[in-house]
């Protein structure tokens, strides 16, 4: 299954192992669990250290593969091929249980490991999701270094019957203990702060009595990580506050237009960001959400769980999301049918009838996407013409399983209380309501600034809600600085957003310097 390069790299990687490991492979008659013993049999005798041991099973989850040091029983699954995204995860549960070092925050593990209650995990993915690994890997840690922790990645297409029973329609999902958990991306310290009840308490103490910084970025995406990045290379006492780092492009599949870099993904990207960041002498706080911006002597940024911040100056970078249809049924069906990614949910979708609201780029790469899994899908664009690139517009006329509706105004999401069933669209030409019989509904209508916490501020918004700059990035409020997709740049792009975030960052040092002299 591994090609010679794929060896020749673990080979590399293997060297780090210093304690006997096994994989032990539960299989039945079928192809997959075929495949999964070969890539474990493949793998184990690129090292000495690891032994492969395989059994065949009738009554339980196969194929199932499970890691752990020698002697150890097992506390680490994957129920299914661990390829694709989660190659990764599959290598480094392997090089951790061999005793490779956890790259982790040591207070995080220190709290994960102080969890006393047994804690079983299942997190159903699919393989083609860019958010399912970090889900993944922050539970393999946390089994790792919490002996009461089991936790089993199950990849949701091959257990459909699974995920048909627990009506899983989008991934990441987690399981605890059987009951649901969570949905989408979270990290080992989003997990283990839901599991510690009083953690919230703690760090919100812990935080307001951190020194006032003289620039505290909030938002830690491409424009948060540039204007950090400018602030500190100027020897200024820096900070980021984050609910993640990496913000909408951890959600971003392809990137193919960061000039220098002819290909890479959001994911790749997020971290190469962060890693830079932390090159410098920056204090990133995360993860954590802002709620409030007031001004006394210093500005005091209050955080959703109570702390308090100070500083100087602030550069608001916090980006944008989704922007939602709004119509009854899209909230009560999220994640049951209602989707915002068609990498990581499209594969639970396989042979069944999708539609795809929006017409421009984003719609209609969903909806090729989408076509090569799908039964069909239906696209539905609010206006006459279609937005998207000629490029794409000429790929999705050559493929027979999609059908473009224009004037179409999605007026409901329809569903059976478990799950959707269908949606209603007004015709804007006709008036006439028609119902489309659908499994999945894809919504890719452009972004929303998050920018809500700053309403009753002397920062001034757009009527969308962006946040004003001038050519420095300066807002209308004196020391509050912008950049990226939260304010009103007509382009919303990963370059120009570190463009504008290097901007305010050495606007905000001008700033500071002329506030010194005065």
């Amino acid at each position: 299954m591994l090609d010679s390069n794929v060896k020749q790299q673990l080979d590399t990687y293997f060297q780090n192992i210093t304690n006997p490991i096994e994989i032990t492979v539960s299989i039945n008659d079928s192809a997959k669990a075929k495949e999964l013993a070969e890539l474990a049999q493949e793998v184990s005798v690129i090292s000495d250290k690891i032994s492969c041991q395989i059994h065949h099973v009738r009554d339980s989850r196969a194929p199932l593969m499970q890691i752990a040091p020698k002697g150890e029983t097992p506390r680490i699954g994957f129920a299914g091929i661990p390829m694709g995204h989660e190659f990764t995860s599959f290598v480094l549960a392997i090089l951790q249980a061999g005793g490779y070092p956890i790259k982790e925050d040591e207070a995080v593990i220190e709290q994960a490991r102080a969890l006393a209650q047994p804690l079983n995990f299942e997190v159903y993915a699919s393989l083609s999701c860019q958010n399912c690994p970090t889900v993944v890997q922050a539970l393999n840690v946390l089994a790792r270094v919490n002996p009461q922790v089991t936790t089993t990645m199950i990849d949701g297409a091959l257990f459909k019957e699974e995920v048909e029973r627990r009506n899983i329609l989008a991934v990441p999902t987690i399981y605890l203990n059987g009951e649901e958990f969570g949905q989408g991306r979270m990290t080992l310290a989003e997990i283990v702060n839901k599991l510690d009840s009083g953690a919230s308490a703690k760090q919100a103490e812990l935080l307001s009595q951190k020194d006032p910084y003289e620039v505290l970025i909030v938002g830690g995406g491409p424009a948060g990580a540039a204007a950090a990045i400018y602030s500190a290379r100027k020897g200024i006492r820096t900070a980021v506050v984050a609910e993640r780092f990496g913000g909408q492009v951890l959600d971003t599949n392809a990137i193919e237009n960061f000039i220098s870099v002819a290909a890479t993904d959001g994911p790749k990207l997020a971290a190469s960001l962060e890693e830079h960041v932390l090159d410098y002498d920056v204090d990133i706080i995360k993860p954590q959400r802002v709620a409030k911006l007031a001004k006394n002597k210093l500005f005091e940024l209050e955080l959703e769980n109570g702390a308090q911040l100070k500083s100087k100056v602030v550069i608001i970078a916090t980006g944008a999301r989704w922007r939602e249809i709004n119509v009854p049924g899209e909230r009560e069906y999220r994640g049951k049918g209602v989707a915002y990614c068609p990498h990581c949910d499209g594969p639970l979708f396989k042979g069944k009838r999708v539609a795809v609201i929006g017409g421009g780029n984003s719609g209609i790469e969903a909806a090729i996407d989408l076509a090569g899994i799908v039964e069909h899908v239906t696209v539905l664009e609010y206006s006459n013409t279609l937005r998207a690139d000629e490029v794409l517009l000429k790929k999705v006329q050559s493929m027979p399983n999609i059908d473009v509706l224009t004037e179409a105004a999605t007026t409901e999401v329809l569903g059976d209380g478990q799950r959707v069933i269908g949606l209603t669209y007004t015709n804007r030409v006709t008036g006439e309501a028609v119902q489309l019989n659908v499994a999945g509904i894809f919504v890719q209508i452009g972004l929303v600034p998050n920018s809500e916490w700053l309403e009753g501020t002397m920062v001034e918004l757009t009527s969308r809600g962006e946040v004003i700059v001038d050519t420095k990035g300066q807002t209308s409020m004196p020391g509050v600085f912008a950049a990226g997709d939260v304010t009103n740049s007509p382009y919303k792009q990963i370059i120009i957003s570190m463009g504008l975030g290097a901007t305010a960052s050495l606007g905000a040092f001008d700033y500071l310097i002329r506030s010194s002299v005065e």
